[in-house]
């Protein structure tokens, strides 16, 4: 027998079951604009990073506002956002690596040539190319350099190490040198502005000198693409570069909100039920880690008088201080996610509303796609 319930357009947010993921429209497409009105005169492309959305839904409302293309950071987003919407100019960020991804690339890349990823390595660059080789694609694939620019996660180190990547990744007949990738990771959230901005401004240092230093060697260099939500505006000035790959600006979380500020608005918000009163200040709701993480610290609650605590997979608490009414059961608050991305992952829908009705319902796409 069919789940009877069903959430359809135009039903008041008020209607849901909880935990519900919702969207305010009006603060979600305020965030956009106001991103592509900082960076778009800078002279950039903008190419969002769609880990955090999981939707070509949302990839193509970002391209109707500016954007160019989306990144994604691993090849099974790539197949899933294609798979639902079409959406397909899109970068992956991680390196493929494995014979059986490197066979799902080929595959992808046969039907999709917009698909353009990223090497560090010879190894990884050469089993592509052979792959390829064999496989009778003509064309060749559009791939990136990822350099280390100091997060020191992937990418090839600065100087001769990079330089001889590029050499062997140009000497492949079937991979196309277009550029250089660099994502400053560890920088996105350094909470003194003035300290971000200046390392920010070292790592793009080390990654324009990079490029230059492929084109000099005689490099078809297109491409300078970094940052993210925490420094794009820096990196959106730096001469040199071409690209920034901002993703969680469309709907924020504390973390970034704690670094960067209230420039953009907390639009996501899980949407929860009071179960249970557990005494005079503190009640339960139905909000635990299956539907927030605490890997960047603790939700909070949309309403700053109630303080939300972990009390496992299904449960979380609020408690207050303040006198007067406080929480009863069945009541409803919102929850602000602490690290957007893989709360995003918990949900199967999106419920994008505007001034308490449902407007658009959208599926995240690429959840649980880790491969």
């Amino acid at each position: 027998m069919g789940n009877a319930y069903a959430p359809q357009i135009g039903d008041e947010v008020s209607t849901l079951d909880t935990p519900s993921m919702i969207v305010d429209l009006d603060l979600m497409e305020a965030n956009i604009k106001k991103l592509m009105s900082k960076l778009l005169p800078l002279g950039v492309n903008i190419r969002p990073h769609l880990k955090t959305t999981k939707s070509g839904i949302l990839a193509q409302k970002l391209v109707a506002a500016g954007a160019k293309g989306g990144c994604v950071a691993k090849l099974s987003e790539a197949e899933a956002i294609i798979a639902a919407s079409g959406f397909d100019d899109l970068l992956i960020t991680c390196e493929i690596i494995g014979p059986v991804k490197v066979r799902r690339l080929v595959e992808l890349f046969r039907k999709h040539k917009s698909i353009r990823t990223v090497v560090d390595s010879e190894v990884g660059a050469s089993a592509i190319n052979d792959a390829l080789a064999d496989s009778g694609i003509e064309e060749p694939i559009n791939v990136l350099i990822d350099l280390d620019v100091g997060l020191h996660r992937t990418g090839v180190k600065p100087g001769e190490p990079a330089l001889a990547l590029a050499q062997h990744v140009a000497g492949l007949k079937h991979l196309k040198l277009i550029g250089v990738q660099g994502y400053e990771g560890h920088l996105q959230h350094l909470h003194d502005r003035a300290e971000r901005e200046k390392e920010c401004r070292a790592s793009m240092k080390t990654l324009t000198e990079t490029a230059e230093a492929f084109r000099k060697a005689d490099h078809d260099i297109q491409v300078v693409t970094t940052g993210g939500t925490g420094t794009a505006e820096f990196c959106a000035t730096v001469p040199g570069v071409t690209e920034v790959q901002p993703g969680s600006f469309i709907f924020m979380d504390t973390d970034y909100r704690n670094a960067v500020g209230t420039f953009y608005s907390n639009s996501l918000t899980i949407l929860a039920t009071v179960l249970s009163r557990q005494g005079p200040r503190a009640v339960t709701i139905d909000t635990g880690l299956k539907s927030l993480t605490t890997d960047s610290g603790l939700a909070e609650c949309k309403d700053a008088r109630y303080q939300y605590g972990v009390l496992g997979d299904e449960h979380g608490s609020l408690t207050w201080e303040h006198d007067g009414p406080g929480l009863e059961v069945g009541d409803r608050v919102e929850m602000i996610p602490s690290h957007i991305d893989p709360t995003i992952n918990l949900f199967d829908v999106y419920y994008a509303y505007r001034k308490g009705v449902i407007e658009e319902i959208w599926s995240v796409d690429s959840r649980g796609k880790v491969q």
